[in-house]
């Protein structure tokens, strides 16, 4: 059985099995290695998320992830006074929140990989012309997000991952280190375009063949067609299947 990898996040890991998705180009590099699975919810904060610890993550399941990725933020980082509030999550009780899905993450498999994920910047203007665009009269007359606030969110979620001495990836600084970031990397100010994908793909990766999980080393579920004998078929398959 090929073991899982689950994506545990907010609207950009819902979304990340779409055309150029992160979600999918992970499950391209781990094709017949491990299934990965996408548990995003969009709109959810940390908060709301930890309902669905047990739903998602049972303690007595047989087959706990190999690995998980928790990618909040974004939600928790909606500014009190403007048109998000309603998702916002004061950022020690963020911090607090990541404390307590990884504690509950490390019941279920004590040796699970598991990486923290900050929250990408964000590019107020581009809030702004996605409001318009989509609202019109009746847009936000301030973003409800800010690219500072959301910095201060990607520090707490990196401070969490090396107070639990896990592995986290910082999408917040990684993207401002590219010219023009605002409109490469985001197509509404927040959720990512296909090149924004991309660079969380490849830190996601990165993160896990720093760990222990090398696609190039996993084995196949089954065997590589060049390994099977046309005129003996079955011996390939004898350790996998009989």
């Amino acid at each position: 059985m090929r073991p899982n990898i689950v994506l545990f996040g907010d609207s950009i890991t819902q979304e990340s099995f779409s055309s150029g998705g992160w979600g999918a180009s992970l499950a391209n590099t781990y094709s017949r290695k491990a299934d990965v699975l996408v548990r995003g919810y969009g709109g959810y904060n940390t908060r709301w998320a930890l309902f669905l610890l047990h739903h998602i993550f049972p303690l007595d399941s047989s087959k706990p992830p190999i690995a998980t990725t928790i990618f909040f933020g974004a939600n928790d980082a909606a500014l009190l006074g403007r048109t998000g509030e309603r998702q916002h999550v004061p950022i020690e009780e963020y911090k607090d929140n990541l404390r307590k899905m990884v504690a509950h993450l490390k019941e279920c498999s004590p040796t699970m990989l598991m990486v923290l994920i900050t929250p990408p910047p964000i590019d107020e203007e581009g809030r702004m012309e996605y409001a318009r665009a989509t609202y019109g009269e009746k847009a936000m007359k301030l973003p409800e997000r800010t690219n500072e606030n959301a910095g201060v969110y990607a520090k707490g979620c990196v401070e969490v991952a090396g107070e639990l001495g896990i592995r986290s990836i910082n999408i917040w600084s990684k993207m401002q280190e590219t010219d023009g970031w605002q409109r490469k990397y985001l197509r509404d100010g927040l959720h990512l375009t296909a090149e924004g994908n991309a660079v969380v793909s490849e830190e996601v990766v990165t993160v896990f063949k720093e760990a222990w999980l090398d696609p190039a080393e996993m084995p196949y579920d089954f065997p590589h067609h060049s390994d099977i004998d046309g005129n003996n078929p079955e011996k390939a398959f004898q350790h996998k299947c009989l």
